[in-house]
């Protein structure tokens, strides 16, 4: 078996199971509280690890595995696509390291404070964020993805997929921004401390109020839901539309960029639909009106 024969083979059973694993995890996850953010252990404990570096830690993971399989090429025995803006794929794995530039570095650098985080979080990020990274690379690197983007600077749809991916960047790092704040100001005012000392003064919480603004007058996770935007657009830009024909059809077809998607939407909903749930329970004045995460939705 040659060399490009054994990516193929774990390639393809890599995504099959990415495709598989998160609809099945997502059921379960809206009976489980992902022990980060609001929803960190009070309780001291060695398993807890510092938020802001780990955090910077585990999303770093994807655009490193993401550079190694674009310019390694295992799916195109090892050449790579041009390193120039005027590649299509090379265009497009600059947006994706350009979002992971935020994630990974801008944005937890400007965080005032983050909760800690129970090492299993971290641990499953870096897992997830591997296989992802990976995958992505391999595929725009990849034979089928050079012959679905040739010519796709003049594609009409090419660039209402990137137009999306930078609207839906735009407004998560807006909404993010409105959440710093209230931990900017929360800090100034030494609300995290008050409410820190309430939980037992063991430095895990952090000060919460309602956010306001932009999308958040319809939901409570508009930074989730424009980043689903965000990576919907990427797909559409990246790859074919998967085929629904049957099941079978379905998993065959379905690329990385749409499997990246697809495993966002399946993990993050439940978080978001118990984070809006906790959002209601701990303030008596939350607005009644705002859905989840989808606007008018849910």
């Amino acid at each position: 078996m040659s060399d490009v024969e054994r990516a193929r083979t774990w390639y393809d059973a890599t995504r099959t199971l990415f495709a598989i694993i998160p609809p099945l995890v997502c059921p379960v996850t809206f009976f489980i509280d992902a022990p980060f953010g609001r929803f960190t252990p009070s309780k001291v404990s060695i398993l807890l690890v510092d938020g802001i570096k780990s955090w910077i830690v585990m999303e770093l993971v994807s655009p490193l595995m993401f550079i190694y399989t674009y310019i390694r090429a295992p799916l195109s025995g090892g050449s790579s696509p041009p390193l120039t803006l005027t590649h299509p794929s090379t265009f497009l794995s600059a947006l994706f390291l350009i979002h992971y530039l935020n994630r990974a570095i801008i944005s937890p650098l400007r965080t005032p404070s983050r909760s800690k985080s129970h090492i299993v979080v971290p641990l499953s990020a870096v897992l997830f964020n591997s296989v992802n990274g990976s995958l992505l690379g391999t595929y725009l690197s990849s034979p089928a993805a050079q012959a679905f983007l040739a010519g796709a600077f003049s594609r009409p749809l090419f660039w209402v997929g990137v137009g999306m991916w930078a609207a839906g960047l735009a407004g998560n790092i807006i909404h993010d921004e409105i959440l710093l704040n209230i931990r900017r100001k929360a800090k100034v005012k030494g609300k995290a401390r008050a409410d820190d000392d309430r939980n037992g003064g063991k430095g895990n919480q952090e000060h919460y109020a309602i956010p306001h603004g932009y999308l958040y007058k319809y939901i409570s996770y508009p930074n989730y839901f424009c980043e689903w935007y965000e990576w919907l657009g990427f797909a559409l830009a990246a790859a074919p539309l998967p085929s629904f024909a049957s099941f079978a059809q379905l998993l065959a077809t379905l690329s990385p960029p749409y499997l990246f998607f697809l495993s966002e939407v399946f993990f993050m909903l439940p978080r978001a639909y118990k984070g809006h749930k906790w959002y209601h329970s701990r303030f008596r004045n939350y607005p009644s009106e705002r859905k989840a995460v989808v606007p008018f939705i849910f």
